[in-house]
């Protein structure tokens, strides 16, 4: 028992030996254990009543994926930051000790934290603002000057994740959706149109090329009844005339190029078959007679 004491008691002056001095508050290893402790079970606490929020009790009120990412989201934030201040309270911690030395690092590093607070900042307004959203099609365009285009899967603190049409989850700074022209191809609702131009040949008569084009679009599964799609006459070009198919469609805002691909390949058969000329662009070559060249010729 004599031992046992010595241990309990010699774990107890490890535990308890101060390690630094906080303002007035002795800071020792039991001191940390506690903070670390309560800091984890915090942030995991803080993330089952997210998704207890989001995945349940959000899920009854018909909301969307978005909005009941942005709530839920938000509320963490909340629950983090005064958990925090708890903890450091019942820690003892002198707090304006405290945020004397916060104040000393952020002057130290703030250029080095300048990125990161300005996409946390970002991500708070994308979440209050809600310009894009879970499940949102967008299209943005990165310092690298290429076009992202793709579904958002996920609006975290540092950045949001979209997912391309290859199945490639692309991460993207909070700061660039909201300092860069971002296309959100369904803020409003999923309904997006498409205009695909059609050339044809300029002695063909526009009404029957109308009819037939009208009913490729009626005919393609993907594309909307309400609104219905329609056929506008573009331009006069030198041998054409451009027609506009115009379509609606819902289920082919992540794969636009499919929906084109489908009704082109219809058209062209379509058009074939009733003997529809699709035009060929038609190049004139001049050529320019060389004064040298015919003299040498005569010569010969």
């Amino acid at each position: 028992m004599e031992q046992i004491k010595e241990i309990i008691g010699f774990l107890r002056h490890i535990i308890e030996y101060p390690l630094f001095k906080l303002g007035e508050s002795q800071v020792n290893l039991a001191l940390l254990l506690y903070i670390i402790i309560a800091i984890a079970f915090l942030i995991f606490v803080s993330g089952r009543i997210k998704s207890l929020l989001q995945n349940r009790l959000l899920s009854k009120k018909n909301l969307d994926v978005g909005v009941r990412q942005a709530i839920s989201t938000i509320i963490r934030y909340i629950i983090v930051v005064i958990g925090l201040i708890i903890i450091i309270q019942t820690a003892g911690i002198d707090l304006s000790f405290l945020a004397i030395i916060i104040g000393a690092f952020g002057i130290g590093i703030g250029f080095g934290l300048q990125a990161i607070t300005n996409n946390f900042v970002s991500g708070i307004v994308i979440l209050l603002e809600r310009p894009i959203k879970v499940g949102d099609r967008i299209e943005v365009t990165n310092l690298a000057g290429k076009k992202v285009n793709g579904d958002v899967i996920d609006i975290s603190s540092r950045a949001t994740k979209v997912l391309t049409n290859d199945n490639i989850a692309v991460i993207v700074p909070n700061s660039d959706l909201i300092t860069s022209t971002v296309i959100n191809w369904s803020h409003n609702d999923r309904r997006v149109r498409f205009n695909f131009p059609v050339p044809i040949h300029l002695k063909e008569n526009p009404e029957t090329v109308k009819k037939l084009l009208m009913k490729v679009a009626n005919e393609n599964d993907g594309v909307l009844k309400n609104p219905p799609p329609d056929v506008l006459m573009g331009e006069f070009q030198e041998d054409r005339m451009v027609f506009i198919l115009r379509v609606w469609t819902t289920k082919y805002i992540q794969k636009p190029g499919v929906l084109k691909s489908q009704l082109y390949y219809e058209s062209f058969r379509i058009l074939r078959e009733n003997n529809i000329e699709i035009p060929y662009p038609q190049r004139d070559i001049h050529i320019k007679n060389n004064p040298s060249i015919q003299e040498k010729s005569n010569k010969s």
